[in-house]
């Protein structure tokens, strides 16, 4: 079975979860075009990496999920996620947790990079469906709705979380939105 992120369940809302993430390393990529292209031009690189594309030429486990962010244009701080400004998304694998920036094989390919997201709280809701800019942006304007609703504050912007491959059936796919959120006490 895949290693998935792990995260505390703070609390349940109407329509999402408030998590804690603990800090985590990515391996992540920013790719162009389109919002369903993006995780497919991204996951070559992403995935050779982990199969020994980097310095030690050794494998590391594929871990869930699969994250995608719009890029903030400011150097490797988008955040973990597919997200978008103009045409520019930010891809990334979530490491596994027994890996830290330190200790993480150096990408050998420069459209790799590496980066510690440290520990923040999120809303999370999940979906299933296609992985399409339609079905996440109906999801994120829920999600925003329904954070606001219960009057918490965001910080920054909504990513995208895939946890299935692409030949899960697309009913069947786990697929989550989420958005950092300030401590919600």
């Amino acid at each position: 079975m895949t290693e998935q992120q792990p995260y505390d369940l703070v609390r349940s809302e109407n329509g999402f979860d408030v998590r804690h993430y603990p800090e985590h390393v990515v391996a992540e990529t920013v790719t162009s075009g389109d919002f369903e292209g993006a995780g497919s031009r991204a996951f070559r690189y992403l995935f050779g990496y982990i199969t020994g594309d980097n310095a030690a030429r050794g494998t590391i486990e594929m871990t869930a999920p699969v994250v995608q962010a719009a890029s903030q244009r400011i150097a490797m701080t988008a955040p973990v996620v597919q997200s978008a400004e103009g045409d520019s998304f930010v891809v990334a694998f979530v490491l596994p947790a027994s890996l830290t920036e330190a200790t993480a094989p150096r990408p050998s390919r420069p459209e790799v990079s590496l980066r510690t997201v440290p520990a923040r709280y999120a809303a999370a809701a999940r979906f299933s469906g296609r992985w399409s800019e339609g079905s996440f942006e109906k999801h994120r304007s829920d999600l925003l709705s329904a954070v606001e609703a219960a009057g918490l504050s965001t910080v920054g912007r909504p990513w995208f979380a895939r946890f299935d491959p692409p030949f899960t059936p697309w009913f069947l796919r786990h697929n989550e939105v989420l958005v950092e959120i300030a401590n919600p006490g």
